[in-house]
């Protein structure tokens, strides 16, 4: 039988209400001649519930105990799913990220996929199963403790599943029904996407849409893995949905295919640096091991040996790169006349894999900034983004008025 791979996110299987419906999708599926495997999230709200109770616990709690009880929130999903499909006559087990087992390194609360053998649910299925209903966001170390793979790492779990199985596709049910140029809570106007590319879904992924997790795209991309993004309360149709894909896949290739924001972010200038070999380590390689996830950096020419460094992150670690910056001047590794931090800001992208062949567009997105009375503050390209950073008042206007610039209502 052919394999699918079917993932249910929190607000999907939130109540008994809401996993009896998950469960009649799967059965559709098994109807239509599939074995099915599902990779179920907790319960929304579970896993803040299972964190705050380690928190409350202990402050500087064991990392590989938090893994085994943040993780028990899937494994109560897994179960109620597997015996809701039971009850329905349909042959399902649940099973538990070490049953299957779901390799991983010993990162706690942080790990990686390393290998997902086949051979257990294969027999399984060998046997008369037809679902294997699987508890996402977790796995197993070499040492036997159980390991959780950071936040949303159920989409990564079902693509790796849909990759090690060889899945004809990999199925999203989430609480959207697909991706859209823009969120449609900031305009109107944002269309729904039938198809997008695997490169064009990491970018805005990685650039503030919350529909899909960045690592789960990266390694659909990497494996052919075919991701269609549905959502369980719209009524059931095949076509339904955005299908991830690759980018020959896709007929027409617009210019731009999304408009994504990040509203958090900070812009941080290092005033007066020496300009020298070595100088960007100095300043990155502390801010990397105080774990600031640095965005944009621009550096300013240079006069009589000195710059000025400017770099974005996410505005709740400005604090930490201020402290990483002032230790290493203290240490003499850097040396600068101030820092200043500038927490009023957000960035503005647009993404479209159309970019490579299609000229003028980064001039059309300043022009359409300048007519609205936007400055721009900083400027980063690749060969199919280009973000901006700008007051953060203005945020909404930019995605508005990029979104109508480019026609993105438009199919």
């Amino acid at each position: 039988m052919p394999t699918l791979v079917m993932k249910f996110g929190g607000t999907s299987v939130a109540n008994l209400d809401r996993i009896a419906r998950a469960s009649k999708r799967v059965a559709r599926e098994v109807a239509n001649g599939f074995d099915v495997i599902v990779i179920v999230s907790a319960m929304s709200g579970k896993t803040n519930e299972l964190v705050g109770w380690v928190s409350d616990t202990s402050h500087l709690y064991d990392a590989r105990e938090y893994d085994a009880v943040v993780s028990s929130g899937e494994n109560v999903t897994a179960g109620l799913m597997a015996l809701r499909l039971q009850e329905m006559g349909i042959p399902a087990r649940s099973w538990q990220g070490w049953q299957v087992p779901v390799k991983t390194t010993g990162v706690h609360s942080a790990a990686r996929i390393e290998e997902i053998p086949s051979d257990n649910i294969n027999g399984k299925f060998a046997e008369g199963m037809k679902v294997a209903v699987v508890a996402g966001f977790q796995g197993i170390a070499d040492d036997g403790r159980i390991t959780t793979l950071g936040r949303g790492g159920s989409d990564t779990t079902a693509v790796a599943f849909a990759a090690a199985f060889e899945a004809e596709r990999c199925d999203i049910y989430t609480d959207v029904d697909g991706v859209y140029t823009t969120d449609p809570r900031i305009s109107d106007k944002a269309r729904k996407l039938d198809k997008i590319a695997f490169e064009e879904m990491l970018e805005l992924a990685s650039l503030g849409a919350k529909v899909l997790q960045t690592r789960s795209v990266e390694l659909a991309m990497r494996y052919k893995v075919k991701l269609r993004v549905l959502s369980s309360f719209e009524e059931y149709d095949p076509e339904a949905g955005t299908l991830v894909c690759d980018e020959e896949e896709i007929m027409e290739q617009n210019a731009v295919s999304g408009v994504a924001y990040q509203r958090d972010e900070a812009k941080m200038t290092l005033i007066s640096v020496a300009d020298r070999p070595g100088i960007a380590t100095a300043i990155f390689t502390p801010l990397a091991e105080a774990g600031v996830n640095v965005d944009m950096i621009v550096q300013n020419i240079s006069e009589e040996g000195r710059t000025d460094m400017t770099f974005s992150c996410p505005v709740d670690q400005v604090a930490r790169a201020e402290k990483a910056m002032q230790e290493a001047k203290n240490k003499g590794d850097i040396n600068f006349h101030d820092i200043v931090a500038d927490t009023d800001v957000a960035k503005v992208s647009i993404v479209g894999i159309g970019m490579r062949s299609q000229t003028g567009i980064a001039a059309k997105m300043f022009d359409v900034l300048s007519k609205e009375g936007i400055n721009i503050k900083v400027i980063t390209t690749s060969e199919i983004k280009i973000s901006v950073l700008i007051d953060r008042k203005y945020m909404e206007l930019a995605v508005q008025a990029l979104h109508d610039a480019f026609e993105l209502e438009k199919a």
